[in-house]
């Protein structure tokens, strides 16, 4: 806690890193990091003020239609990439060039990070990536295997006392870093003492977590069996089905055939049928169905006997093919494989609802149509609420396809491209869909959306909307949807006016902004659809549209909030040593919130002190941040003693600029070590 307008006053020393645990911080930048429990030891002695605050999850778990409890056949993905910890383990982003990202959140329901640290504890990014899309449960795994393994379990699973411990320690991580639930693995053999005490354990870890965690999930792993013997199974049976009555679900190993699915069927399952995960290796290890890009003929099969299914390492479409620059287009096609055994879940948001189609990573960072970098990079908290992604047919030689594209952009790294050919048979706009979300709507409500189209083409909106009171019915295929096409405003509406104003001055670069007003009384968003219609003679027409952002908001809303940064405090300070300079490392911290921004903008300034390149004064982007929290790292500032400023800039969802008496900022004043 650190007085308002007070300064900051370090001494600077070259010494040791005095951060409070090193292994949370990366040895030569002291960049946050994100890393995983090995021992029995670690686990038990793990508590909340050992914690890395940077790895905790800020973005809370999103509403989905339909819930997950009403999704009979779901989807899990288990993302388990050569160990895992790699780009994604930097909290704050990396600069790598060509990292692996997951950006079809709207089919799943359920995502894993695996690995083999006993107990895996997610980096924040894939957390707040999938909480932000409604993914309802985010799984940790705790896994035991071989020698090792076996006596950890014959420790922790030798009395109910013990058990508890590991239970409680596995529900405090879980409750402290904002994941879901559990994934437990115990691949090596169990004494008879231990293995009667595992559904004991399962039951009391479920529990807990169902108290301590809303919407929490528990899974087990086909291995185990009931008389401790280590056997898979590829199917739920009565040699295993005493875990599976102690949690939440049961994740199968991976080499069934049709016959397990079918006897799986022939159990008194009690209306559990979704809570088995058929797994499914996309490697295609072992004697699989599918896998790889026929992965699809697996799901085919488990989708025809209702079940649900686990996607293992679908980071294959990643990890084998050489050239990563075409790592969209791989991902893309397998995606697409899979897309008629997956289901397309709505993300429920209030407004504002605002995409610029990023994919938390990329060549640049764009914002309103201007680079504000030129480096490649990756962060997947960065990754703003994904459209539909797809590849379909038109009739004869027509076609469309919506992809992310990183050429261009308005905010972030891409542009969602939506390109294809309008037949010469085709008389009628076509009509993209790229959301389905459900979304109530206010009686007055702006729509914004901003593009950049090919030559003779109109580009419009087509809105699809129901009585709200339909959307509590169970059954989601019998809502009725109402085509609403927005009429464009003028650029002298008053409401426009009003709304570029807020927006402040932009140049647009070559993109077109478009606001419709809709008036509507106790209505419901259901899809966002962009209408392309041919201008001119019926004949084959190429087209593309480069969709920047979309925005739908609350015209009772359009203005900036009140809200100022405060409470700015500077701490955990390292100096190292630079060629000819000082480099500064230090955690800043505020108080805004957090529910009313697309990030934060964090600067420096020197007050005082000779710097060559920078004038005195001069704001300079030292990165974003994307919590209240942000990590300074490998700073160039003059050599002491000197005075800077750090300056942090409130990024609101809407984009209208926030008044700099309205931005946080802290003075850090640093001198010499007179004793040395």
């Amino acid at each position: 806690d650190q007085p308002t307008d007070s300064v900051t006053c370090e001494v600077v020393t070259y010494t040791a890193s005095p951060l409070p645990s090193k292994k949370h911080y990366d040895a030569d930048t002291t960049e946050p990091i994100t890393c995983g429990l090995e021992s029995m030891e670690d686990l038990l002695s793990w508590t909340r003020s050992k914690a890395n605050p940077f790895s905790v999850a800020v973005v809370p778990l999103a509403p989905r239609e339909p819930p997950l409890d009403r999704c009979l056949r779901r989807t899990l993905v288990s993302h388990d990439m050569m160990g895992g910890y790699l780009d994604d383990r930097f909290v704050q982003g990396t600069n790598a060039e060509a990292p692996y990202a997951f950006y079809h959140w709207q089919y799943i329901d359920i995502f894993n990070y695996f690995s083999h640290h006993l107990v895996t504890i997610p980096p924040a990014v894939w957390t707040n990536a999938a909480h932000k899309h409604g993914v309802i449960t985010q799984f940790r795994t705790f896994i035991t295997e071989w020698i090792n393994g076996a006596a950890m379990c014959e420790d922790f699973l030798k009395d109910e006392e013990s058990y508890r411990r590991v239970a409680d320690k596995l529900v405090q991580i879980s409750h402290c870093f904002g994941f879901d639930g559990w994934l437990i693995n115990i691949e090596n053999k169990l004494s008879e003492v231990a293995v009667r005490n595992v559904p004991l354990f399962l039951r009391y870890l479920t529990d807990q977590m169902h108290e301590r965690v809303s919407g929490s999930l528990v899974l087990w792993y086909d291995s185990v069996l009931d008389n401790g013997e280590l056997k898979w199974q590829n199917e739920l049976n009565q040699s295993n089905r005493v875990f599976f009555d102690a949690c939440d679900g049961l994740f199968t190993n991976y080499n069934w055939k049709e016959e397990n699915l079918v006897e799986m069927k022939n159990l008194a399952l009690q209306d559990r049928q979704a809570d088995i995960y058929v797994g499914v290796d996309v490697f295609a290890r072992g004697e699989v169905v599918g896998g790889m890009f026929e992965t699809n003929k697996a799901l085919e099969i488990i989708r025809r006997h209702n079940f649900s299914v686990a996607i293992f390492a679908p980071g294959w479409v990643y990890e084998t093919h050489e050239d990563k620059s075409e790592f969209r287009k791989n991902q893309d096609k397998f995606w697409a494989l899979l897309s008629n055994y997956l289901y397309i879940h709505r993300l429920a948001s209030p407004l504002p609802f605002v995409s610029s189609f990023c994919q938390g990573f990329g060549n640049a960072v764009y914002w309103q149509g201007q680079h504000e970098t030129n480096s490649s990079w990756f962060n997947l908290t960065a990754q703003e609420i994904q459209p539909l992604y797809y590849h379909q047919t038109l009739g004869g030689l027509g076609w469309l396809r919506s992809s992310g594209c990183p050429k261009d952009a308005w905010n972030g790294s891409c542009s969602l491209l939506l390109d294809g050919l309008i037949p010469a048979s085709h008389t009628t706009p076509v009509c993209a869909k790229i959301f389905s979300i459900h979304v109530p709507l206010p009686s007055s409500t702006l729509v914004s959306l901003i593009y950049k189209a090919s030559p003779e083409i109109a580009v419009s909106l087509e809105l699809k909307t129901t009585d709200a009171s339909q959307c509590t019915h169970v059954d989601v295929q019998e809502i009725q949807l109402n085509s609403v096409s927005p009429e464009v405003l003028d650029d002298e509406h008053q409401l426009v006016n009003k709304f570029t104003q807020l927006c402040g001055n932009l140049n647009h670069n070559g993109w077109t902004m478009r606001c419709s007003q809709l008036e509507l009384h106790c209505c419901t968003l259901r899809e966002v659809c962009v209408k392309i219609e041919r201008i001119g003679q019926p004949e084959d027409r190429p087209f593309s549209c480069r969709v920047g952002e979309l925005m739908v908001l609350d015209v009772a809303s359009l203005q900036v909030p009140p809200d100022r940064i405060h409470g700015v405090c500077i701490d955990d300070v390292v100096w190292l040593r630079g060629a000819g300079t000082s480099l500064l490392n230090a955690t800043l911290r505020w108080d805004y919130p957090g529910n009313l921004v697309r990030h934060f903008k964090v600067y420096w300034r020197q007050l005082r002190g000779p710097h060559p390149s920078i004038p005195p004064g001069q704001l300079v982007l030292v990165g974003r941040s994307y919590s209240n929290l942000f990590r300074v790292t490998e700073l160039r500032v003059p050599e002491p003693p000197g005075l800077l400023e750090l300056v942090v800039e409130p990024v609101i969802k809407m984009g209208f600029p926030v008044p700099e008496s309205h931005w946080g900022r802290r003075s850090l004043s640093y001198t010499k070590d007179s004793s040395k």
